[in-house]
């Protein structure tokens, strides 16, 4: 249960905030231990738009989540008290809701609480992976030398998330636009071209029919198409959402895509790589880096692949043996990995091996880059190309008719 209260220090100062507690005697007994007279204590029952916020949707950006460890980091490092850190972070932070969870977590971790427990409250905004993190830098005692690590790790993630979706966005941008345009022409400018063609009554080549026949379709039945689009859309979705086969047969997709499969490839392998061996960095036990790395990847096949790995590390076999035999893993990384298992550094080597898949990821959103641009140009040439010939060959007819 979450409590507003209000209440005066020692020194006589007056001072606001929230916690939480289980019961409202709970609540009273913390602040008396603190040594606050307490003036009124009343249960958050609403919690306004903010909490409105972070129910629906977290809220929070990947962006807010980065400059977050980073402050934190920075701050801890210099060897200011946690309380004080997360109080003058809550202060700077410009995204309302995730100020909001800031201010609870300060007052969690102020009542006593370890900074991970209480950023375990908040799991649909902090992942197991960095909850995990913290609550190994807790145990060993250099929860500074860990922060600093996540802060790294988390701005290597963001900079490869935005340099894919700054890639993508162009072409996807472009094919939507043609798609648009081509179905806009079809439906409300083609049908007044062709009528003039079909009332001449000279005979029409092939291309020029489907031309008719298409735009005939589109023009009676344009919102049955559109409402069949956006219902196609939505049952994908909740396939790929809600069920295990239908995401399952997504992620294989796009592993297997002729162009960008070996880019989502790579940008799996990056993850994998980066969050095992930060996680076995900050001192957890492999069978638990695992299950969280399975979590955070996003992709069910490699989840598939590492919850078959952890059974058979269990089983008393080599982290390596199940990748070996999987065509979604390069044998270079099975083979690397079997070298670190061997030599006791395969935290290191993963680091290694992350930095190289997040080189090959750059290097190959460039080429993408410089290929879609003229694949794009060929596909906008193409549906022109057949529209405007499929209007000019009936016209050639109509003047030797006429002539």
């Amino acid at each position: 249960m979450r409590f507003l209260y209000k209440a005066k220090t020692l020194d006589g100062e007056t001072v606001e905030g929230k916690l939480e507690a289980l019961s409202q005697q709970g609540a009273v007994d913390f602040l008396i231990n603190k040594g606050l007279v307490i003036l009124s204590l009343e249960e958050n029952k609403g919690g306004g738009i903010f909490s409105l916020k972070i129910k629906i949707g977290t809220g929070v950006r990947e962006k807010d989540m980065v400059l977050f460890a980073r402050q934190l980091s920075v701050m801890v490092g210099a060897g200011l008290p946690l309380v004080s850190a997360l109080d003058v972070i809550s202060k700077q932070t410009t995204n309302y809701s995730f100020k909001d969870v800031i201010l609870n977590i300060t007052d969690n971790v102020r009542g006593g609480a370890r900074l991970s427990s209480a950023l375990d409250k908040y799991k649909n905004i902090f992942s197991s992976f960095y909850i995990n993190m913290i609550r190994a830098g807790e145990t060993s005692g250099k929860l500074d030398e860990v922060l600093t690590y996540l802060a790294d790790e988390q701005e290597k993630n963001y900079d490869l998330i935005s340099k894919v979706k700054g890639a993508m966005t162009y072409p996807i941008f472009i094919l939507v636009m043609v798609a648009v345009v081509a179905f806009g022409m079809m439906t409300f400018v083609v049908p007044k071209l062709t009528s003039i063609l079909t009332e001449a009554g000279v005979a029409l080549p092939l291309p020029t029919r489907i031309l008719i026949a298409t735009s005939n379709f589109s023009s009676k039945y344009w919102l049955i198409i559109i409402i069949a689009i956006v219902a196609m859309v939505f049952i994908v979705r909740f396939l790929i959402k809600s069920t295990k086969t239908g995401r399952w047969v997504w992620d294989k997709l796009k592993l297997k895509l002729p162009v960008f499969g070996k880019l989502f490839q790579h940008i799996y392998l990056t993850r994998f790589s980066r969050s095992l061996a930060t996680l076995l960095t900050g001192g957890v036990p492999l069978t638990s880096s695992l299950r969280i790395v399975s979590d955070v990847l996003g992709n069910i096949v490699y989840k598939d692949l590492i919850d078959r790995t952890v059974e058979a590390v269990e089983g008393g076999r080599s982290i390596s043996s199940v990748f070996i035999s999987s065509p979604d893993v390069p044998p270079m990384l099975s083979q690397i990995m079997s070298i670190g298992e061997q030599t006791g550094q395969l935290d290191s080597i993963l680091a290694r091996m992350a930095n190289f898949y997040a080189r090959e990821v750059e290097n190959l959103l460039g080429k993408l880059t410089v290929l879609l641009e003229p694949i794009i140009i060929i596909i906008l040439g193409v549906v022109v190309g057949v529209m405007v010939a499929s209007i000019i060959l009936p016209m050639y007819n109509i003047g030797a008719a006429i002539g």
